[in-house]
């Protein structure tokens, strides 16, 4: 079976899985989200149960001839039903353990599996194959009377299962006559009955996720497509630390064998900010508050009040690229990249995305912390280097690894840095502070209007010394550096759109980077359109291009960071927080009201 990303996440904000259109768990890290897989057969082109292969979970209906795949209604947990032949049929339900226990989130580094039979006399093969060493090798086991120990990486997992442990080692076909359990977690005996302790925890783990949901303030419309978003942006997530990863993968390509294979299993500054962002609409508090601790401890540790454009999901400023060589890649499509070099970057607009964050606690009364005096003098030094670097070169925020230029878009986040510095001591009752930060900002918007904006062609460039367009403009609107309404802003959303759209999709730019002409559209930059075209009065064009992307989406509901503008196929890392935020910035700004239908 050629990869897809028809594939469906499960996870508990600790680690995560992705199960493919047979039910397969074919990538998922251990003990976090950005450590060594020990489910890698998504980058690995060989046949995916083939003798040889490994790095994937199967459980396999013998003579299988239908598969159709589902979440339980407001959760991650998957629910896969699969038909052979005969008419005998099995469901797998998946899941990663969550709920409240002791006090606190129980959230093991842990993935659960419960077979049950629905009808005849069912055979089923279980092939559990997990790898090591980025692919190097299949993780050596041991066993004892229940269990089955695997060798990762960085710890060992242990299998403890209801099935019989010897038919699993041997991968040998079985009938199927009573609910099967499979608990694969820490190296740890197993307390308790595992079939009554497994159906216990998943039933607390859909009451959690449940819970979580109905706090959500979402849109009367496209809500099932919201929520599902949401789930998924909470399970990007590390919640130990409150760190965001911009995706759950590494290496998808951002289109066939462009060599873009980029490790997006870190928290980007800037995709953090988009992601709580997103949240907040909907009243998610509860990623905020713990976004905003792993930032404090990010703008504590920052030499110099230097932040970089991303970091680990635990705080760590140093994450090494290099290439997995065992692992050929999606579809064979490598190289497989572990590490981001971008940590290294210079993105000056990291500044204005860490105090925009961290703006709505000086002003939101609902959060258990809301910030104080002491907040605002540790940001201080932040919006500092926004002031000083504003008008410097950068990589931006397309992160260019071989051109530099001082971006607008940085620039703006910037101003904005220093704006909403001044919106803060405005709050907290500290005048000359105010008056400071608001002189600082004025004068950056006029050094930008001035050195950014074209009058041959009536709108802003995207770089201060050239004439070029990128989406990014659009997002002027969105800081509140010009109105829907400014003559320079509906110049310039006619230039960019004018020059970057294909069809139903954005470009983010369409000039050669370091690896030439781009092919495929970024999902988000098409979301970052429509909200355009929602405020500037074409709210018709806006529904009609949001309901294209909506049916653009995977199965599970999701989609990935690019789009081919001619097939439609999806490519890039998966599931892409940046192109789920935009899904729900955009049904917030597009529904009817609830008082339409009350």
């Amino acid at each position: 079976m050629t990869a897809t990303l028809d594939l469906w996440p499960i996870g508990n904000c600790q680690v995560s899985a992705l199960v493919d259109r047979a039910g397969r768990f074919v990538w998922g890290c251990t003990p976090r989200v950005d450590g060594d897989p020990a489910f890698c057969s998504l980058l690995d082109d060989a046949p995916p149960a083939g003798e040889q292969a490994f790095g994937f979970w199967e459980i396999d209906l013998d003579g299988v001839v239908e598969t159709h795949q589902s979440y339980l209604r407001n959760t991650p947990v998957l629910v896969t039903r699969h038909v052979d032949e005969r008419g005998n049929s099995i469901e797998v339900i998946d899941f990663c353990p969550r709920f409240k226990r002791s006090g606190r989130m129980y959230r093991p580094v842990a993935f659960a599996r419960i077979v049950r039979p629905l009808s005849g006399s069912p055979r089923i093969r279980v092939r559990l194959r997990p790898a090591r060493q980025w692919g190097a090798s299949r993780a050596p086991t041991t066993r004892g009377s229940n269990h089955i120990r695997y060798q990762v990486e960085s710890s060992v997992l242990r299998l403890s299962t209801t099935a019989a442990i010897g038919w699993l080692e041997d991968e040998r076909l079985f009938r199927v006559e009573r609910p099967l359990y499979f608990f694969l977690g820490p190296d740890e005996s197993f307390v308790g009955e595992i079939g009554s302790s497994l159906e216990s925890m998943l039933d607390q783990t859909v009451d959690e996720w449940r819970n979580w949901v109905r706090g959500l303030a979402t849109p009367y419309e496209w809500q099932e497509a919201v929520i599902r978003s949401a789930i998924t942006l909470k399970l990007c997530q590390h919640e130990e630390t409150g760190a965001i990863v911009a995706a759950l993968t590494t290496s998808i390509p951002e289109h066939a064998g462009s060599g873009r294979n980029w490790d997006y299993r870190y928290c980007w500054v800037r995709d953090a900010y988009y992601t709580v962002q997103a949240l907040n609409r909907l009243g998610a508090l509860d990623v905020l508050e713990g976004y905003l601790e792993y930032l404090r401890n990010i703008v504590d540790n920052a030499a110099s009040g230097h932040i970089q454009p991303l970091y680990g999901v635990g705080g760590e400023a140093t994450l090494v690229e290099r290439e997995a060589t065992a692992l050929s890649g999606y579809r064979g499509m490598g190289p497989v990249r572990v590490g981001n070099q971008a940590y290294e970057q210079i993105q000056h607009d990291a500044y204005g995305q860490i105090i925009l964050s961290n703006a709505q606690a000086f002003f939101d009364h609902r959060l258990l912390r809301v910030a104080g005096v002491e907040d605002f003098a540790a940001l201080e030094p932040v919006g500092e280097r926004a002031w000083e670097d504003f008008d410097k070169p950068d990589a931006g925020l397309w992160e260019l690894r071989t051109k530099s230029h001082v971006h607008t878009y940085s620039a703006a986040m910037c101003w904005a840095a220093c704006d909403r510095l001044a919106n803060a001591a405005d709050v907290l009752g500290l005048a000359d502070r105010h008056a400071f930060w608001s002189d600082r900002a004025a004068k950056m918007r006029l050094r930008i209007e001035q050195a950014a904006w074209r009058a041959d062609s009536d709108r802003l460039s995207a770089t201060f010394a050239g004439d070029d367009l990128d989406a990014s403009l659009l997002q002027l609107l969105d800081l509140r550096f010009l109105a829907p309404d400014d003559p320079r802003f509906l110049g310039t959303l006619a230039a960019v759109e004018n020059g970057l759209r294909r069809g139903s999709h954005m470009l983010r730019y369409a000039i050669e980077d370091d690896f030439g002409l781009p092919h495929t559209a970024f999902n988000v930059c098409t979301f970052w359109l429509i909200e355009a075209l929602h405020f500037t009065g074409r709210d018709a064009d806006a529904r009609l291009l949001f309901d294209e992307m909506l049916s653009r989406r995977t199965p599970a509901g999701l989609l990935s960071e690019d789009i081919d503008p001619v097939t439609g196929e999806l490519w890039g890392n998966y599931p892409q927080t940046y192109s789920l935020v935009g899904l729900i910035n955009c049904a917030v700004l597009l529904s009817k009201p609830w008082s339409a239908i009350r």
